[in-house]
């Protein structure tokens, strides 16, 4: 037990920037439309997860799209069991645009450089260490730890959770909660005041596909029935159109914590609550919540015609569009209202909005983590504005947080290096990251 109650050790805090480095030098970027392959990262996952005991398990829907399950036993047998998952996919990143090669995984002035530092090879790597460093000293946890490191996280999941969780649900049987990415982050709204936003929610998923049709046509010539036209229409007003406030109740509870952390006198549940005013007042920390008071719909992409001097007959447009839950039915009438006539609209790809308590004794025990390790930091429940593997295993009926601790310095912007240039991580936020996440999964 004495043992159990210290912290990771000094083995730990050096395989963290070590494991990071080395997965970052594995190329596992995800173009999209399949093109990707993680099964050198899954393979290195496995094998130091064998080598410490636990046992791993290798799956692939798609040849050289491999995800790691496996199962670490806990000490309670009655205790429902935690799901830790992180993906092995990153985004592409263009070498010409970094001041180190974004596959390098050069550790340089106590920082690692490289795509997939934060999102999130960190995280990966941070959970490797701690139950690589359980086995060496014995250490078991409270209840079962299923560790999932999945692949296609960063497009549609189909090859990844998706088809974990519908091909493989038993590799997750007693699995009620989960924890992975994008929260317990430190966040610094103005100098002296830290932050750690724990992710309670995530907006679901809505991107669009838009077609316009119309007369085909030559170019010189007047065109009432513009398939182009059309489409320009309604993207822009789908692009400019502002939608109303839908406060969750995880979003009302973080702006309840923020307004009494700023001392300003508002009660949140009041019906006539201007919440663009109340984001004004809580400056910089108000980006913790104003991407998740609304849904929205971005125009991303468009293709159209082959030729200059031709009219063609079908205009295509993509829309990123994101749903807080609850509003799925609103969303889909305001997209028939903003698309008129001459536009049809369909789901390109859905997924569904998430919400998970914040006042019940997990959300507690998360807090508590965090807390232990920065006593002077605040932490409050967030909602992500966009989603992660947590949708997909929701379909097991898991609840999801995110928490993929690290205490950042108050100059590194943690969300720009969200898909961005020169994404790195400090070491010594690797090092955070492992006490807490090996403190808060024994005792979970």
């Amino acid at each position: 037990m004495a043992d159990e109650a210290r912290g990771p050790d000094a083995t730990a805090l050096d395989e963290v920037v070590t494991f990071t480095s080395e997965l970052i030098r594995i190329d596992t970027t995800n173009r999209g439309g399949g093109d990707c392959r993680e099964r050198p990262a899954a393979e290195y996952v496995a094998e130091r997860l064998a080598a410490a005991g636990i046992e791993p398990t290798l799956l692939e829907r798609t040849p050289g799209r491999t995800n790691v399950v496996a199962r670490i036993p806990g000490t309670d047998p009655s205790a429902e069991a935690l799901l830790v998952h992180g993906h092995l996919d990153v985004v592409p990143a263009d070498p010409a645009e970094w001041s180190v090669h974004p596959f390098s995984g050069e550790v340089r002035d106590g920082t690692v450089w490289g795509r997939g530092a934060v999102d999130m090879k960190n995280m990966d790597a941070m959970v490797l260490a701690v139950v690589r460093s359980w086995a060496r000293r014995g250490v078991r946890p409270r209840r079962d730890i299923v560790l999932a490191y999945t692949a296609d996280e960063e497009a549609s999941a189909d090859d990844g959770s998706g088809f974990l969780a519908d091909r493989h649900a038993a590799l997750f049987d007693g699995c009620t909660e989960g924890i992975s990415e994008s929260g317990a982050f430190s966040f610094h709204p103005q100098p002296g005041t830290t932050l750690y936003p724990i992710a309670a929610g995530e907006r679901g998923t809505a991107w669009l596909k838009l077609t316009a049709h119309g007369r085909a046509g030559h170019g010189s010539k007047v065109n009432p029935a513009n398939a182009v036209t059309r489409l320009a229409d309604a993207v822009a007003r789908i692009g400019s159109h502002t939608w109303p406030v839908r406060l969750t109740s995880t979003v009302r509870a973080a702006l309840t914590e923020l307004a009494a952390l700023y001392a300003i006198d508002v009660d949140t549940r009041a019906p006539d609550l201007d919440v663009d005013l109340l984001l004004d007042k809580l400056g910089p920390a108000a980006a913790l919540v104003r991407p998740t008071v609304r849904n929205s719909t971005n125009p991303t992409m468009l293709d159209a015609g082959y030729k200059v001097n031709v009219i063609p007959g079908q205009a295509v447009a993509y829309i990123d569009g994101r749903t807080l839950p609850g509003t799925e039915e609103e969303f889909a009438a305001t997209m028939d209202r903003l698309t008129g006539p001459d536009v049809a609209w369909e789901y390109h790809h859905r997924e569904v909005a998430l919400e998970a308590p914040v006042d019940l004794p997990t959300f507690a025990k998360l807090r508590a983590a965090v807390e232990r390790f920065d006593p002077t930091g605040h932490v409050v429940p967030f909602t992500m504005s966009g989603g992660t593997d947590a949708k997909q295993f929701s379909r097991l009926g898991i609840t999801g947080y995110g928490f993929s601790p690290l205490r950042l310095p108050p100059d590194l912007d943690y969300g720009a290096l969200f898909h961005g240039v020169d994404e790195r991580v400090p070491v010594d936020a690797l090092h955070f990251g492992v006490r807490v996440l090996d403190h808060y999964l024994k005792s979970a």
